[in-house]
Order: C-alpha cells, then structure tokens, then sequence
C-alpha cells in the first residue's frame, strides 16, 4: 500500500511540472519568432483547456486520496476479522451469529464433494431433550453429503444444556433458535394441552424460516427419532415422486404398522402409497407449505393435516420397514402408544440402493391399476382361517371387513393399530391395510364396493 501512495503522488508532481512548464512557455520567446493576432486567439485558448486540464489533475488526485483511504479502512477491518478468526474461541467454533431476524445461527464449512440432485434440508425439532445427540450422531453418520443435506436443528423452549449439546456439534449441523418464548394463552379445556399448541408455533416458525431460503424440499425429523442407513438414500430416490405426482403430497420413512411380525423382513425395498399421513420423519415440498403455512393451526398440527379439507385426497409414500425409530419416550404425548407400540417397531438395518430403482410403480395411475387389481383378485379367508392355520397357500390373501367394528375387532386380534384419523386407517389406501402375519402377506381391504371414507369412524 505504501507502494501505491507513492506511485500517486510521484505521477501527480510529474504532471505538475509538465503543466506549470506549458503555461510558463510563451512561443514569442523563442529567436526569430514573429506570431499573427490568430495565432494569439489560438494560444488563448490552448492555454485555457491547459488551465481545465490542471484542476482536472487536481480533482482526480483528491479522489485518489479519498479512495486511498476507504481502503486503507477495508485493510484494517480485513485484518482484525483474520485475528478474530484464528482466536481460540472463534477456532472451536463456539460462536454464533445473530441475524436481525432473531435467528441464532452456527455457520456451516462447505467442505463437500460435488452431489446431482437438489440440496434437501434435514430439519430437526428439538425443545430439551439432551438426548437429541442419539438422533444428530445417527444422521451425521449416515448422511451422504453435507451440502446436500444441512442438518438444521430448530430449538424451542430455550433450554440451556440441549442448547449446549447442539452446538458441541459445531460445522456438522446448524442452529436457529425460535424466538418467541412467550406463554400461550389456551382454551380452559385444552389446558393441558399447551404442548402441543407450543410445538405448531415451532413448527410454524421453523418451516417458513427454512422455506424462506428458498429450499424446494425439506425433511422434517423430530428430536426422539433414529434413521435407518438408508435414510438419504430413501428421500433421494423418491423426491422426484413428490415433485412429478400431483396426488402425493409427503413422502414418510414410517410404518405406523412396521412392528417385528407384521413386515416383511425380505422386503426392505418395498414401498406403498398411503392415504394416511404417517409423520416422523417426512418430506414436504414448498409448494404444500405455501398451501398449508397461510392457514396453519394453533394446536394439534398432526391431526389437523389430516382432515380432508387438507389431504384433498393426496397420497403419502411410505415404507415397508421404517426408515426411523422412535426412543422418545417421555415427551408432550406423555408416552402415548410408545410401551404398547412404538418401542417395537423394527429399524431397517439394510441399504436399499433406491436411487438405482425404477420408481414409477409408484405414481398413481401405475399403482392403482396393479395393487388394486392385485389385492381383490386375492382369494378371501377369515380372520380365524388364518389364526387357526386353515389357509391352504402361502401366497397372498385377503381378510375383509364391511364395519367399523368388523375393522377394530379384526385389527386387534391381529396386533395392527385400531384407530382411525379422519376416517383414515393407519398405512390405509383406499381403504387396504398391508401386513404380514405368519410369514404371509396379508391385505385387510374394505369391499369391491367401496365409497370412500367416512368421518363417523373415527
């Protein structure tokens, strides 16, 4: 820079003495010479653009001054900023910045091969579990590429030690902080609800900060949840689902259904349709949160996503062997479902190369004309039949129901999950629930007849 100070004010002395020469000259002082009254107008003028030309010099050399010292300033703040960054804090990553968006954010290091395909963030609600480290160790350790995968963990509750593991986590993952903590005010009867009504304001705020990015996808896991090895893999091969096939609206990694005994262990590349929203661990697109985020509810978010006027009679995609596991035992559901249910459902263990698949099976007008076809031309046995081992095949039968009852009654003997939402049964499509009991696939399917779902039976 010292060099470039120089250089400016040697060139400006130069064209200093050039110009004070040229005024100074007169040419009627050269021997012998004799000039016209023209010849004087001419040299007026020449001598005026000289005098132009001299405060021209003067203004471009004040400019040069000006700039010289904006970046003397760029060099000053460049070098403090070097310093900050190798100070032993900055080195261990421990802090953050602090948009005025209110987000607390850990940057990440880009430091990934390249990838095809479209970057998909992985978010992951936390409130103040410490415990989320078993779900942040399980998608680092399976994640394929970090720059196609951001992993950003959305905290609520502002709870200090799930804070302070998040963060141990430094560039693998990044944290943005909802920041409204406020206390809600709920209805008398739902006053024990109030959980819920804090998680779908976190889940609200969360969304539209990581959609706002301009994200096309994002897959939404909870705190409490582990993932197959697979995971990536699985959401990878089945996005272009979601963005070709008008008809589905979420692609799930769970089996509401998925126990050890109901699935096929051999078909860990299996996948269904479903018209029930499953959850815990899913993938959305932009455009169905733009549909959803303009009247996204106070409370119950889950149930409420599954009502028709929602749904809109749109189909998940979903697995045979779930690609995540719950270990969240304690939470805002107080346990619901997890002694008698969620703790045995079975974790795919192996790696399904879905992306080398062909997948179209799954659009909607294939699907329909090959499952449906498949399943009622199934031969119909009873419930009984099969407990008792009266079926004379090992291939695929169907067991049908006419009622609500015939349904709960039938599903419990079975160890298959009674209840409905929204008139939905849990892994339903079109009414057929899939299963295996006794090594055999098994469809529980309502008649040829079937009208749709009805309300009432939830």
């Amino acid at each position: 820079m010292r060099l470039v100070h120089q250089f400016l004010i040697v060139t400006f002395v130069s064209v200093w003495v050039i110009v004070t020469y040229i005024v100074f000259w007169r040419p009627e002082t050269a021997p012998g010479y004799a000039h016209t009254r023209e010849e004087d107008s001419q040299y007026s003028e020449f001598l005026e653009k000289i005098i132009f030309l001299e405060k021209e010099v003067e203004r471009r050399n004040q400019e040069y001054q000006r700039l010289l010292v904006k970046l003397l300033v760029l060099l000053e703040q460049h070098s403090n900023q070097l310093q900050a960054n190798q100070s032993p804090e900055a080195a261990g990553g421990g802090t953050s910045t602090t948009p005025t968006d209110g987000v607390r954010e850990i940057p990440l290091v880009d430091d990934s091969p390249p990838f095809s395909g479209p970057v998909i963030p992985v978010i992951v609600f936390a409130c103040n579990r410490i415990s989320i480290s078993n779900c942040l160790d399980n998608l680092i350790q399976y994640r394929p590429n970090k720059k196609q995968f951001p992993i950003i963990v959305s905290q609520d509750c502002d709870d200090e030690p799930t804070r302070n593991v998040i963060q141990s986590y430094k560039q693998q993952v990044s944290l943005i902080s909802q920041p409204d903590q406020s206390d809600i005010v709920v209805p008398p009867k739902d006053k024990k609800f109030k959980g819920y009504y804090k998680i779908a304001r976190h889940y609200g705020w969360a969304l539209n900060t990581v959609f706002s990015r301009g994200y096309d996808y994002v897959i939404i896991v909870e705190d409490d949840l582990n993932v197959a090895p697979d995971f990536y893999e699985y959401f990878l091969a089945t996005y272009p689902l979601l963005k070709n096939d008008s008809s589905l609206w979420c692609v799930s990694a769970w089996n509401d259904n998925g126990k050890v005994g109901l699935i096929d262990e051999a078909a860990a590349s299996l996948l269904y349709r479903t018209d029930f929203f499953p959850g815990l661990g899913w993938m959305l697109t932009k455009e169905l949160w733009g549909e959803l985020s303009v009247k996204w509810p106070k409370a119950f978010w889950d149930d409420w996503i599954r009502h028709p006027e929602q749904r809109k009679e749109r189909s998940c995609i979903r697995p045979e062997i779930s690609r995540t596991r719950t270990f969240g035992k304690i939470g805002v559901s107080n346990g619901l479902f997890f002694e008698k249910h969620l703790k045995y459902i079975k974790l795919s263990e192996k790696f399904v190369p879905f992306t080398k698949m062909n997948m179209t099976y799954l659009l909607k007008t294939n699907y329909d004309a090959t499952f449906l076809k498949h399943v009622y031309e199934l031969p119909v046995v009873t419930y009984e039949e099969l407990r008792r081992g009266m079926v004379s095949t090992k291939d695929p039968i169907r067991i049908q129901y006419n009622t609500k009852d015939q349904y709960k009654k039938t599903t419990k003997m079975l160890g298959l999950m009674d209840d409905f939402k929204s008139g939905v049964p849990r892994t339903g499509y079109h009414g057929i629930v899939s299963f295996f009991y006794n090594n055999q696939r098994v469809y529980l399917a309502p008649n040829r007849n079937w009208k749709g779902y009805d309300l009432s039976w939830s």
